[in-house]
């Protein structure tokens, strides 16, 4: 879910992870190892700072059960009407499960199913990434960083991509990614200049949007067809 970092981004970080159980971040080391060792948790580098790292829960259940059920769980205990409770749980579901979940096989199909036309390259790598808005004093999350083959040298940015599950992606999504492409190409990162644009929905494309795509084959817009068609 491509947006500016907040408390929520931060929170995935060891730091905010330390922060929010009220713990020293050096204390979680050898936890977070044994999460990973059982396969309960993934660490992800950042795409541009491999120093930079976010956790992600790898079994969906676990992300259900504190996502949905346990904020209401003595509601759940008590109700006679569940479906009440699951309606009061939709945004968080949405927001905490299938959002995460959609961005997953987003960064999965990026690296192992996008045809070489539609992102520029062969991706030999796909990572979520944050980059820095000296200007506006901002950083900016990428759901989908895809880096290029490279002989020598870096490997080259080939595509970057943002992700909605549930919301229609208009023209102003796509001028946030071609705002960030023009960072990068001002970082000097190798391949920026010529990056493609990836617009991942669930919900579909404005006409507009949908007509700027049709113009420009520096875009792309992927959605449940593409991602799920064989």
């Amino acid at each position: 879910m491509g947006r500016p970092c907040d408390q929520e981004v931060s929170a995935e970080r060891r730091g905010g992870i330390a922060s929010y159980i009220g713990r020293k971040s050096g204390d979680l080391a050898h936890l977070l190892n044994v999460l990973q060792d059982c396969g309960l948790i993934v660490r992800e580098p950042d795409a541009f700072k491999e120093n930079r790292s976010s956790f992600r829960i790898e079994e969906p259940l676990i992300t259900f059960y504190h996502a949905v059920m346990r904020p209401i769980w003595s509601d759940l205990e008590h109700t006679r009407d569940a479906s009440r409770l699951w309606q009061r749980s939709q945004r968080r579901f949405t927001s905490n499960v299938l959002g995460p979940h959609f961005e997953q096989v987003c960064r999965y199909w990026t690296r192992h199913f996008a045809a070489e036309e539609t992102i520029g390259g062969i991706p030999v790598r796909v990572k979520t990434g944050t980059v820095h808005d000296v200007s506006a004093k901002t950083n900016h999350q990428l759901d989908v960083v895809a880096f290029g083959l490279e002989d020598e040298g870096p490997e080259p940015v080939i595509a970057i991509g943002e992700a909605k599950w549930n919301e229609v992606m208009s023209m102003t999504h796509l001028d946030r990614l071609r705002h960030i492409r023009g960072l990068l190409t001002a970082q000097g990162r190798p391949g920026a200049a010529g990056t493609r644009l990836l617009c991942f929905s669930g919900a579909g494309f404005t006409d507009g949007l949908l007509h700027e795509a049709a113009q420009h084959a520096d875009v792309a817009l992927i959605g449940p067809a593409e991602l799920y068609g064989s």
